[in-house]
């Protein structure tokens, strides 16, 4: 097992109307900025149940919607003037990853008085600490389950055509609230979207190179198990509470830091999917579906000894060659994606063979030259990656 440390201090409060504990949660006499969405939360009533539990105790709230997916920081710059403005001390956002994720970064850039102004350069850091001191504090209350934002530091920023992760400590959630039946009213496709990223963020920090870490394989190979399980009957019984309660929970679980704490992480995939859907407009699920797979038909030698362990562990194949069951393995992980409506090819999103010198100009523009677990992914395996998703 690789050395590693690992930190995560957001309560988590989770179950069937648990929204109750938010008068508890959030500091009294606080001034509240509520962030969300594209409306969702206003047209399901959450919103007005948010704003009834926080009326209990004497609070200023105030709100900021119009956080859309992969937000935009020209957005999210409106949100930080008025937080400034208004001196907002509480931060509640309200909706899934991209609510939360952008509810960061204004945590983050309206406490950083030396970046005023210049907002934009807390988006370059990459995967490293922005340069920052403290932040606004924030809740949570999750109504998509799907990228682990609401018990991690790490958010993912668009600004135009880029796609461009940060990072803080100070950017964990106080608190965050998951009642899975807030989930319930989410378009199939969401929810689709919802399993398949779960799925994805576990089998990055899995399936890569054993370093004999026991408890984070097994535990990665749990929540496989349960997506493959409950990911169809969640999607298509969306008011079974038992399935999407599970969703929920493997979604956190997945992204905390937990299995990924002492083991490789790859990332490969995602860093591809993050310019398909900033080129292509493909949502960022939908682009993990068609690139996984092809990334394990053309790293099979260099991740063979956990794609067998997949193989067998997840899919319980046991039998044939090993090349037959790692081609299994693959065959029955796009099978699972397409049981859920997901499209497994660039070109059943219309991409072309041209469409793919796009993405690797726009992977070498972001310094995306040194993929993987092991960093030799060059910009011609990546090449190769994306003409077998084709």
């Amino acid at each position: 097992m690789l050395n590693f440390s690992f930190y995560n201090p957001t309560h988590i409060v989770f179950g069937k109307d648990q929204l109750e504990q938010l008068d508890t949660l959030v500091p009294k006499g606080a001034k509240v900025l509520i962030t969300y969405g594209g409306g969702s939360a206003k047209r399901t009533g959450v919103l007005d149940k948010v704003k009834k539990e926080l009326a209990k105790s004497q609070r200023e709230v105030a709100e900021f919607g119009g956080i859309g997916a992969n937000p935009e920081l020209s957005v999210l710059m409106k949100a930080i003037e008025r937080v400034r403005g208004e001196k907002i001390d509480f931060l509640l956002a309200v909706g899934g990853g991209s609510v939360m994720d952008g509810t960061k970064f204004i945590a983050l850039a309206s406490f950083a008085k030396e970046f005023t102004g210049k907002e934009e350069a807390l988006l370059h850091f990459g995967f490293d600490p922005v340069p920052v001191e403290s932040a606004v504090p924030m809740g949570t209350v999750l109504t998509l389950p799907a990228t682990g934002s609401e018990m991690n530091g790490f958010a993912v920023i668009s600004n135009g055509k880029d796609k461009l992760p940060v990072f803080s400590p100070y950017a964990f959630p106080q608190f965050s609230i998951l009642d899975p039946v807030l989930t319930y009213t989410l378009p199939a496709t969401q929810v689709a979207n919802g399993v398949v990223d779960t799925f994805i963020h576990t089998v990055e920090q899995y399936v890569t190179y054993s370093v004999d870490a026991r408890f984070q394989d097994r535990t990665a190979e749990g929540i496989l198990q349960t997506i493959i399980e409950i990911g169809k009957k969640t999607v298509d019984e969306p008011e079974d509470y038992d399935a999407r309660a599970n969703l929920v929970w493997c979604a956190t679980m997945a992204l905390n830091g937990l299995i990924g704490a002492g083991v490789p992480q790859d990332w490969n995939t995602h860093m591809i999917g993050h310019e398909l859907t900033a080129l292509f407009g493909i949502d960022h699920a939908k682009t993990l579906a068609i690139i996984q797979p092809a990334v394990w038909k053309v790293r099979r030698e260099q991740k063979k000894g956990k794609l067998l362990q997949y193989a067998e562990r997840v899919w319980d194949i046991r039998e044939g060659s090993e090349d037959e069951r790692i081609n299994l393995a693959i065959s029955r992980t796009e099978e699972f994606f397409q049981s859920l409506g997901m499209k497994t090819k660039l070109s059943d999103h219309n991409l072309t063979q041209d469409d793919i010198e796009k993405v690797i100009s726009s992977l070498e523009k972001h310094g995306m030259t040194a993929l993987s677990e092991t960093g030799d992914v060059t910009l011609e395996i990546s090449r190769e990656i994306l003409k077998a998703a084709m």
